[in-house]
């Protein structure tokens, strides 16, 4: 019995300790390519032009003043940030409230209501309805175009439906018996205990709205409006244009030193996208998972 024990607990440290390493070299080859996206932009340009691969080489920030310098980035950033807490707010609001009221019996063709919606989730109707809905609508150049279109996102509905589901109605019932009405149910008692489905439905459309740039590409002519990705996107196109721009203008200034390189301007714009929209997730992480977990139990 000692020898079939000992037997197991060898061949489970193997097993464990071939784990870790397929693990966590998954972990770094996931990892890596956005270490090396860091890291380059952090290289001197020319320097990096020869290779990185773990270290900087040649460390410099003035890749990122050079990219922060680029006319219209103040502007458009202050919209992306704008779209990003008013539109992520939006949908958790109405999408929290929709579900509220799919969980109600006494809603009139409850069944019908909730499996048409559910529909929307399958077909689309394509780019030209779609393009024509925001026309007729009035939304193109205006910035209830970012955060309207969003408001209602059926997979957030099913989320936080299923979620309410689970809470005890008993405390609606006793808060009803007190003189609350629906809306007061829903803002006293199932927001307030619905915190981990909501931050999870928070960090979902926050990066949904940052990463958007689409709309802003249909829709937008007015240069007041133009979100950051949209402006970084335009850049990054035309990254050896920028490049040259920039190069010019130092040399012009008498900078003659660290000229930027096309692909150093790619590398630099990554990183200015991706880096706020990650400190999301510190602040929602301890209800991300409970949150996803929970509400996808049952649909």
């Amino acid at each position: 019995m000692n020898m079939k024990k000992r037997k197991k607990t060898i061949s489970g440290q193997i097993f464990d300790f071939c784990n870790i390493v397929v693990l966590t070299l998954f972990t770094l080859v996931c990892f890596y390519p956005f270490y090396y996206v860091f890291i380059y932009s952090l290289s001197d340009p020319k320097q990096a032009a020869l290779g990185v691969y773990f270290l900087p080489r040649g460390f410099t920030l003035s890749n990122f003043t050079t990219i922060f310098r680029l006319s219209g980035l103040a502007q458009a950033a202050f919209v992306s940030v704008a779209r990003t807490v008013i539109g992520s707010f939006l949908t958790v609001f109405c999408s929290a409230l929709f579900g509220y009221v799919l969980t109600k019996d006494k809603l009139p063709f409850k069944t019908v209501i909730y499996r048409f919606s559910i529909i929307t989730m399958y077909m689309g109707a394509g780019l030209i309805p779609w393009y024509l809905t925001i026309k007729m609508y009035g939304l193109s150049n205006t910035f209830l175009l970012y955060v309207i279109p969003s408001a209602v996102g059926m997979f957030n509905v099913i989320l936080i439906k299923t979620f309410i589901e689970q809470l005890p109605a008993s405390l609606e019932e006793s808060a009803k018996i007190d003189g609350a009405g629906y809306l007061t149910c829903f803002v006293r008692i199932i927001i307030p205990l619905s915190v981990p489905i909501i931050a999870t439905i928070f960090v979902f459309s926050a990066v949904g709205q940052w990463n958007s740039y689409f709309d802003n590409y249909i829709f937008v002519t007015n240069e007041n409006l133009r979100t950051l990705q949209y402006i970084l996107f335009s850049y990054m196109r035309k990254a050896e244009i920028v490049s040259r721009d920039i190069n010019a203008m130092k040399e012009a200034m008498a900078q003659r030193r660290s000229n930027i390189t096309p692909m150093s301007v790619r590398m630099s714009i990554t990183m200015v996208i991706t880096l706020p929209i990650l400190f999301v997730y510190p602040f929602a992480q301890r209800y991300f998972v409970k949150g996803i977990l929970i509400g996808a139990i049952k649909g």
